[in-house]
């Protein structure tokens, strides 16, 4: 599905162009064209990106294929970007979905394979405006990377809960297998990790003017976007620290847990030792044997064995073992 819309002045003036409008208006130098690609055809991409715009083959290779990584390539009259966009619920965890865009003096262009609902949030502040949305495709563009940086902070405080979650059931008497809940959890946040450090990456050299396409007076705001990046992966390197330090925990506590199961079930055995020994040594049944044929035998064994009996469970007793 392809959206358009042209921008005269930083005002909308058309929105869902055919083909053929398009190539007369990309080469309008006084207008401002944004082009969205949502799942398109492959027709649709040779359309746009190679008939419209002429996009280097690489560019267009990186953009139909998707990449794990965030990254930026300066071609010589546009830029080349990769980002990823979150989501975090409860039922479907952690998901990213890729965002490419191609940023021109007089264009920009965006591709997504899938849905991408701060995009439309977006393109419907754009049909809404009333007055000038955006002079040059920078501003364009800072609303689009504003509006996906904007979705890390509701995935963070998904990750607190999370890990607040976890903490709670390790501190409950209850015991719970957490392995498998703390192995996906780790996962989520080390793919959190690899995303947003090359994403910082990637807007801190627009916010340091590397792009000529970047005016001046939207560095700032490039800046804001690379700073928001920086707390959001130091909360993410905290949070993977915290479910570090909550794996040792429970691994301390069930390990804590076995021994002392090995506590009881060493002085159960223990415990009985006394009557496995006298009655082994009384139940050899030799012919010969005096204890055999003494009236007073069973109640001198029988006394024997309580009294070691009593010794043992008072030892384990003082050991806490029981």
């Amino acid at each position: 599905m392809i959206h358009s819309f042209v921008f005269s002045e930083g005002k909308v003036v058309g929105t869902d162009l055919e083909i053929d409008a398009l190539r007369l208006v990309r080469a309008d130098k006084g207008l401002v064209v944004w082009v969205d690609l949502s799942d398109p055809t492959p027709d649709e991409i040779k359309d746009i990106l190679e008939g419209v715009f002429a996009f280097h083959p690489l560019a267009i290779e990186d953009c139909v294929t998707p990449s794990d990584l965030p990254k930026l390539e300066d071609y010589d009259d546009y830029v080349f970007l990769v980002m990823h966009a979150v989501d975090f619920t409860r039922t479907e965890k952690f998901t990213t979905t890729e965002l490419d865009l191609f940023l021109g003096r007089n264009f920009i262009v965006t591709y997504r394979k899938s849905e991408l609902r701060v995009l439309d949030n977006v393109m419907e502040r754009c049909r809404k405006a009333t007055g000038s949305f955006a002079k040059a495709p920078d501003r364009i563009a800072y609303y689009v990377l504003d509006a996906i940086v904007d979705l890390y902070q509701p995935v963070t405080d998904e990750f607190r809960e999370e890990l607040e979650e976890i903490e709670e059931h390790l501190l409950s008497p209850e015991q719970t297998d957490l392995i498998p809940h703390l192995l996906e959890t780790r996962g989520e946040l080390s793919h959190l990790r690899r995303i947003i450090a090359p994403q910082r990456d990637v807007i801190n050299r627009l916010a340091h003017g590397e792009s000529k396409l970047i005016r001046p007076v939207l560095l700032p705001y490039f800046r804001d976007l690379r700073d928001n990046l920086v707390r959001i992966n130091e909360r993410a390197i905290a949070y993977s620290d915290q479910l570090l330090i909550s794996f040792d925990l429970f691994l301390s506590k069930s390990g804590f847990q076995a021994n002392e199961g090995i506590k009881v079930l060493t002085a159960l055995t223990a415990m009985t030792l006394p009557a496995m020994v006298v009655g082994t040594w009384f139940g050899m049944n030799f012919r010969n044997m005096p204890e055999l044929h003494n009236v007073a035998g069973y109640p001198v064994v029988l006394g024997l064995t309580l009294t070691l009996t009593g010794i043992i469970w008072w030892w384990c007793k003082k050991r806490r073992w029981i």
